[in-house]
């Protein structure tokens, strides 16, 4: 082997090492983070009591007041819009968490969307929840572009 062999093996070698070192850290990092998976949990745990509340006829009997008045939601017996915003709850618990605490601080913009989406499922309310979910989007683009050209 000669000396220009050598340079090369050693250069890749340290790529190599240096890029397992940013897998393991990106690895580490996440694995570190419980609220996800407890998030994820609870939501699961949502999804089972709400389920066995809609077998049980309990769905049926909720009445939320809304401007004075009490309405029914249009369930239907239909356990899905409860649990989709439920977990739309969640999930803005989970964004809100994530900005005030610093040890589980991560990008929160997807789960805030994703968030508005359950909501819209559940309220069944499109015309509401797409312009909303598309202004995020472009208030996210905005101020994620004024605060790189500061850095």
């Amino acid at each position: 082997m000669n000396e220009k062999d050598e340079k090369y093996n050693e250069k890749e070698m340290q790529k190599h090492d240096e890029k397992s070192a940013e897998e393991k850290s990106y690895e580490e990092k996440y694995r570190r983070d419980p609220l996800g998976a407890l998030i994820w949990a609870v939501i699961l745990i949502w999804a089972g009591v709400v389920m066995l509340a809609a077998n049980f006829g309990l769905l049926d009997r909720i009445r939320i007041p809304f401007v004075g008045r009490s309405v029914d939601f249009p369930f239907y017996a239909d356990a899905w819009p409860f649990f989709f915003m439920g977990a739309g709850m969640i999930l803005l618990i989970e964004v809100l968490i994530r900005l005030s605490v610093p040890e589980y601080r991560r990008p929160v913009m997807g789960t805030f969307i994703l968030a508005i989406v359950f909501f819209g499922v559940g309220l069944g309310n499109w015309n509401v929840i797409w312009p909303l979910v598309l202004i995020v989007i472009g208030v996210s683009i905005l101020l994620r572009g004024s605060f790189r050209s500061q850095e």
